[in-house]
């Protein structure tokens, strides 16, 4: 992960809450509403979820969270990368480091969901390479024919 520095982070702090923001309206505005899946900051804090930030020095470029679903078992969400900071490897160094973070919070499988647009072809790729499988929907998902589920045993 050289050169880019994952924490933990509060959600609300304002270079955090800017970059989910930017997801948030980037997922609202692909998919309709029945079939996008986003939490805002607070929904995931409520949830349960770990809110991390990956960074630049200190510019925050990406940001991830682990929620948990069951003892050992949790889910990636609000996976994202800056547009600005793309294609320089920081997807990669975030993925490592939250699966990092995912075995040292002891779960030994990550599950994630993701669009089938054109838009989520590169993050589809991502997992697929990183031994992602598709599966069937989990926790309190549904089938729905603009989600893809995947996991990944630990």
């Amino acid at each position: 992960m050289s050169g880019y520095t994952l924490q933990p982070d509060d959600p609300l702090r304002p270079a955090v809450a800017a970059l989910i923001a930017r997801h948030f309206k980037l997922m609202r505005d692909t998919s309709p509403p029945e079939s996008c899946h986003v939490m805002e900051a607070s929904e995931l804090t409520a949830a349960g979820a770990t809110l991390y930030s990956l960074s630049d020095g200190d510019e925050v470029i990406g940001i991830g969270a682990l929620k948990p679903l069951e003892p050992g078992v949790g889910e990636l969400k609000s996976m994202h990368v800056a547009a600005e900071a793309r294609g320089k490897g920081a997807s990669k160094a975030l993925l490592d480091a939250l699966l990092e973070a995912a075995r040292a919070e002891g779960m030994h499988r990550v599950n994630l969901e993701t669009g089938v647009e054109d838009v989520f072809a590169a993050a589809r790729g991502l997992y697929l390479r990183y031994g992602f499988e598709e599966c069937p929907p989990f926790g309190d998902y549904g089938e729905d024919p603009l989600s893809v589920f995947m996991t990944k045993a630990l």
